[in-house]
């Protein structure tokens, strides 16, 4: 039951998914966590690579790699139960592919491991998540506004979400976020938010 919900609830957010890995983030993620299986499975590369197989057949994966591929994928499902957003389910198995191919690469050869370490460095300081920019109802407040708006009138009930822009999570939850807004916001409900990077004393408060 659990897996025709996610099944279908996969396909409730296709056009959403097809829009956001389209952006160039989300495509470089996805071709560094397929890089091992394209250099694996593609003729004229895979025959030269070093394989423990039985049948001396390199353009397939040998038992070891096989057992990785397969504790990648428990890891993933046990990390995905705890995610809220479909932005998170497809970050895990990115971050765990990547993971993975630095392990594989570096089993098959350590020239290739420390290339494929260093491109992942390189991404990783140089790339970053989009941000959400869709529509929303929200109120971003800083120090010296966020007192004052809230005790300015008493029927008025505020969320605010407290945020940091280098967080995974709250980059994914942006989104959730924005449509609670458009959906609920009205005269006696108003969302707010506050950057705990720029304004850290107020969130401690």
């Amino acid at each position: 039951m659990a897996l025709l919900t996610t099944f279908f609830a996969f396909l409730y957010h296709l056009p959403r998914i097809y829009k956001w890995l389209l952006k160039p983030y989300y495509v470089v993620s996805l071709f560094m966590s397929v890089a091992f299986l394209v250099v694996r499975k593609t003729p004229g590369i895979c025959e030269h690579l070093a394989s423990q197989r039985d049948d001396g057949n390199s353009c397939d994966f040998d038992w070891r790699e096989v057992e990785i591929l397969m504790f990648l994928s428990a890891i993933v499902m046990m990390k995905n139960r705890r995610a809220i957003t479909v932005e998170q389910h497809v970050g895990n198995i990115f971050l765990f592919s990547k993971v993975a191919n630095v392990i594989l690469f570096f089993r098959l050869d350590i020239r290739m491991g420390l290339l494929y370490l260093t491109l992942c460095i390189v991404f990783l300081m140089t790339c970053k998540p989009p941000l959400y920019m869709g529509p929303e109802y929200i109120k971003y407040f800083s120090d010296k506004t966020i007192e004052e708006e809230l005790e300015r009138d008493s029927r008025v009930t505020w969320i605010v979400e407290f945020f940091a822009n280098w967080s995974p999570e709250c980059q994914s939850f942006a989104s959730v976020y924005a449509d609670l807004s458009l959906k609920y916001n009205c005269a006696g409900l108003k969302f707010g938010k506050v950057d705990v990077g720029r304004y850290g004393e107020v969130s401690t408060k």
